[in-house]
């Protein structure tokens, strides 16, 4: 079985780290090479590392290892105009806004990733935000196949600016996109709140539809999927221009920078169980104030940003760049810190709960050569949670601190398997100097960890790989960490990644080799659906199962013989299984 982790961050529990606010620095990591409207920075989880960052003319440019390939991943500037782009803000924003890779993408046997633009449609010359497909090359991860790509979904607008766009997927494997009002001041004709335009509002789409227009389908979770007078899509509603936006990778809070009009930028924010079917005001409210209340409902319906600040370029600025909340090991005073900026006057915020309820906000200014750039444009986490930022003009910057020094280690890669009778970690890392031992721990709260057990760290500047076995009789959900014991005594803590029992023994797809015209699954949950994609990503079979759990036979159709990747979709999860066919 494939088990499927969750990675998350370690919470700071050393001493030797400091309790006060850390000083936030934007360290560069590449200066040359990127496009100069660099807009967006997205990785393909695929365990290779590298950061794709879009440009608004059209390009992806791939960064790995801090270089920046020669060839670019992809360009549709064609597509989308590039004679009509300026600045993004304000003015024309038509261009290349977002990529997001499907949460299954490993570069063979699912290769799809998705972007969004905003063009002018013909011959009607009206401005329009697209969703598109492309799957990479065959053989080639580094380049997209453009003769892939397939549109998945057009949003009109009136204007052709306030287009946000950005996509993300969930922690259910839904597509989320994040659409602005559609521009004009003071949203003149009421887009946000009018539930039968998309423009405004948060989508949910589920883009597992490969094979059939509109080659997307509408999860039965969705919040207005019983309401006539919303569009089915519609997650949540109230936006201006939600810029930049993020999940939270350690509990999936949702955290939504939105843009302002005339007075107030706003960072919203919702825990992800609750997040559905809210309704952020706008335009009946810019931040916490009313701003045009005609035909809108008491304040007391709609959902005030957690924090918003005032169009100030010394106290506040003008335009907000939404962010993310911290989870990466290496700076640990960084830890739990929803950390955003402005684009216009550069500063920064760093936002993290205050322990009884609400929140913590604390602002950093900017000030010429203080380790704060201005014109950032977006934000973006690399696979293990590391933060990165890049600035319009085509820097890409590591978000750092100078509060605590990096740690003395860099951890390339840490998973998790579970097998009957123990758990398998592995590890691997570079550039160790000075340490001693790493201490592995667990957990089965999040909160409270115990040592399984140590091993000595080799002290090699190269790659180091490591391996440890955690004897237990059972389990049902662990939090693992890897902490790491430097010679003079200080700790650092890796990522955290929790490993559910349930990915061992809940569910079984067998046989592995299949020889007759049966598949057989064991579930203790609903199973929705099972699809068959061949080793090029083709969706050869699918059959829906409609919920039924226990003991499950699948009659197969005749198809080559070959490695496929069988896909088990339950309510808020998949499981995958590689199988050979050999039938005869």
């Amino acid at each position: 079985m494939v088990a499927i982790l969750f990675i998350f961050s370690a919470i700071p529990c050393s001493k030797v780290f400091s309790q006060t606010v850390p000083v936030l620095v934007f360290t560069p990591v590449v200066s040359a090479g990127l496009s100069n409207r660099s807009l967006d920075i997205a990785s393909a989880g695929d365990g290779t590392n590298r950061l794709f960052i879009t440009g608004l003319e059209g390009t992806v440019r791939i960064v790995s290892n801090g270089t920046v390939l020669p060839t670019p991943f992809l360009d549709i500037s064609e597509a989308t105009g590039t004679d009509t782009i300026h600045t993004p803000f304000p003015g024309s924003e038509r261009g290349f806004t977002s990529l997001a890779f499907h949460p299954g993408y490993n570069g063979t046997t699912n290769r799809y990733f998705f972007i969004s633009y905003c063009i002018n449609t013909v011959p009607d010359n009206i401005p329009c935000i697209r969703i598109t497909r492309f799957q990479t090359v065959v053989g080639n991860p580094n380049l997209a196949d453009q003769s892939t790509g397939v549109v998945i979904l057009n949003i009109e607008e009136p204007e052709g600016d306030h287009n946000a766009a950005q996509l993300i997927f969930g922690p259910d494997g839904h597509l989320y996109f994040g659409v602005g009002d559609g521009g004009g001041s003071n949203d003149p004709s009421n887009m946000a709140q009018n539930g039968n335009s998309l423009l405004g509002k948060m989508l949910r789409i589920n883009v597992d539809n490969f094979t059939t227009p509109p080659y997307y389908t509408i999860p039965a979770t969705n919040p207005y999927v019983n309401d006539p007078n919303v569009r089915d899509e519609i997650f949540t509603i109230g936006f201006r221009n939600p810029w930049r936006w993020s999940f939270d990778r350690l509990n999936n809070d949702m955290w939504i920078g939105d843009v302002g009009e005339g007075t107030w930028e706003e960072v919203n924010y919702s825990p992800f169980a609750t997040a559905a079917g809210i309704n952020y005001g706008w335009r009946c409210y810019e931040g916490s104030e009313a701003h045009i209340t005609g035909g809108c409902l008491p304040q007391s319906n709609y959902t005030s940003p957690l924090f918003a600040y005032q169009h100030n370029v010394t106290t506040g600025g003008n335009c907000i760049t939404g962010g993310y909340v911290y989870r990466a090991g290496e700076f640990q005073a960084m830890y739990g810190y929803y950390i955003c900026s402005d684009f216009i006057s550069g500063n920064a915020w760093l936002i993290k709960p205050n322990g009884t309820g609400g929140w913590n906000v604390t602002r950093q200014n900017w000030v010429s050569g203080g380790g704060l750039p201005k014109f950032i444009t977006s934000f973006g986490e690399d696979e293990f949670g590391v933060l990165y930022a890049v600035s319009y003009s085509g820097t890409l910057y590591k978000v750092t601190t100078t509060t605590q020094a990096p740690v003395p280690v860099t951890m390339l890669q840490f998973n998790a398997k579970a097998f009957t009778g123990y758990n398998e970690l592995k590890w691997k890392t570079t550039n160790e100097q000075n340490l001693s031992h790493y201490e592995i721990e667990f957990s089965s709260d999040g909160v409270n960890y115990i040592s399984a057990g140590r091993t000595n760290a080799m002290n090699s500047p190269v790659e180091n790989y490591y391996s440890f076995r955690h004897l237990l009789s059972s389990f049902t959900k662990l939090f693992y960490r890897i902490k790491s014991k430097d010679k003079d005594g200080s700790n650092t803590y890796s990522n955290v990644i929790v490993l559910d029992s349930k990915e061992r023994t809940g569910i079984k797809v067998y046989p592995t080799l299949i020889t007759g015209n049966h598949l057989n699954i064991i579930s203790a949950k609903p199973v929705e659906q099972v699809n068959f994609f061949s080793a090029d990503g083709k969706n050869v079979f699918q059959t829906r199962l409609n919920d039924l759990s226990g003991t499950i036979s699948i009659s197969i159709p005749r198809i080559p013989k070959g490695l496929y990747i069988v896909r088990v979709k339950l309510k808020e999860e998949y499981v995958y299984e590689k199988v050979l066919m050999q039938q005869e």
